[in-house]
């Protein structure tokens, strides 16, 4: 192995790292560290790491084929279990689980928060955890504790399961981490740490990440969180995706979370969860970018370059008489931001209107969304009533989410053929 058995590797830094095969090929991006505690004061062994392949699937790759750990990258021999990574009772997450644990100097006595691990390659080639991060839990003068690396023999209370572990430093290895990574990273950990982290995350971001896990993952936590916090998650939430999880909860729960809701955020997810699910009207959202002929292509662009928005969102804005919020006043027309890119920004957006669109109406079947957007080359269009008033923009991702299987979130894809196709079977997990 390249990386020198001498210097030690923090595992927080190694959050988010790319994973390469030897010709140098992606494999993935790793998520986390797995590691065995030991009796007697041992240092705890590092099994392999976790990491999450193409297609958000987390594997696990034993240390042994593991060549290569610098900052910036990490090299494997390629040969890797493609199996989907599951947790054994006698395992430890390394950042899931043992960054932000109170623990204890021996010598001393002085308590403080686990911040990161060391981990070191020993002489018979294995790797283990070395050292302890620490912060001070005592706060004095105002300032933040005091920083310190301790000898792993030296601390005393990772033996010992905490009633609640913190979460400062795990989100700070995970910050930033898009939505869809941190997701995996949750549905990963055990189901006590998965509720300590989501309840740390702020409403916007939780509720970022809770569109991107499987259902029975955004119900247990939904159900973890209190009505009135539940609640005001919802309404970060794209009204699509929240009408979806709503309708997964019982009755009475979800009419609960609906009148705690802002009353306008509450209507859309309740018109939406009036349709059937496998139709546009099911599938679409209300917050299409949507504004008056009299808007200048300047207010046009400003909104499709708002970050919240997904590019297929981003595509089109829809023109149309007040009222502007769905259900609206008669759909004039859409704008295509190809075409808004190519006009003077003090013009009328009504003046780059494609007028011959189609909507498609609420009760329109999978197939018919399907075919109407390929018949048209379109990654989203309007949903109309038989009045052609706007009710909301189904999306080609909307239109994904429900083709695929339903568990599509946990199956490989096999389109990054390079770095998959040479992955073997082997594993070395004990």
């Amino acid at each position: 192995m390249s990386t020198s058995s001498t210097r030690a590797v923090f595992a927080a830094r190694l959050a988010g790292l790319p994973v390469f095969d030897p010709a140098g090929d992606q494999v993935g991006k790793i998520r986390d560290l797995v590691a065995v505690l030991r009796p007697g004061g041992l240092q705890p062994r590092v099994l392999g790491l976790v990491v999450e392949v193409f297609g958000r699937r987390s594997i696990f790759v034993p240390m042994t084929r593991v060549t290569s750990v610098d900052s910036g990258q990490v090299i494997t021999t390629g040969l890797v279990n493609m199996r989907r990574f599951e947790q054994r009772p006698t395992e430890t997450l390394v950042l899931g689980q043992m960054l932000d644990r109170m623990v204890t100097v021996r010598e001393t006595g002085a308590a403080g928060t686990v911040y990161d691990v060391a981990m070191e390659q020993v002489r018979n080639r294995d790797w283990v955890i070395s050292r302890v991060a620490l912060q001070e839990g005592a706060k004095r003068f105002g300032r933040r504790g005091q920083t310190h690396v301790v000898e792993w023999r030296d601390i005393d209370g990772f033996a010992v399961p905490e009633e609640r572990q913190g979460t400062t430093h795990l989100l700070a290895a995970l910050d930033e981490m898009r939505p869809a990574d941190l997701a995996s990273v949750l549905h990963d950990l055990p189901a006590k740490r998965r509720g300590e982290i989501a309840a740390a995350l702020n409403d916007e971001r939780l509720a970022d990440v809770l569109e991107e896990l499987p259902e029975e993952d955004q119900v247990e936590i939904l159900g973890n969180l209190g009505n009135e916090r539940a609640a005001d998650v919802l309404e970060e939430m794209s009204p699509d995706d929240a009408a979806d999880l709503i309708a997964e909860l019982p009755p009475e729960t979800a009419e609960q979370l609906l009148q705690l809701m802002d009353p306008e955020e509450a209507e859309d997810v309740r018109r939406l969860m009036s349709y059937e699910e496998r139709t546009a009207g099911g599938m679409m959202t209300t917050e299409p970018v949507i504004l008056p002929p009299d808007a200048t292509i300047a207010d046009a662009l400003a909104h499709v370059r708002q970050a919240e928005l997904s590019p297929s969102l981003a595509a089109l804005v829809y023109v149309v008489r007040p009222p502007l919020e769905p259900p609206t006043g008669r759909l004039i027309g859409v704008a295509h931001i190809q075409r808004l890119l190519r006009e003077p920004p003090s013009s009328l957006v009504g003046a780059a209107l494609d007028t011959d669109v189609e909507g498609l109406r609420p009760e329109a079947t999978l197939e018919e969304v399907a075919r109407h957007l390929a018949t048209y080359n379109l990654v989203s269009a309007p949903v109309v009533d038989d009045d052609n008033r706007l009710l909301g923009a189904v999306t080609v991702d909307d239109l994904l989410d429900h083709l695929l299987p339903e568990n599509w979130r946990e199956t490989p894809s096999r389109t990054a053929g390079g770095p998959l196709g040479r992955v073997g079977l082997r594993t070395d997990r004990g």
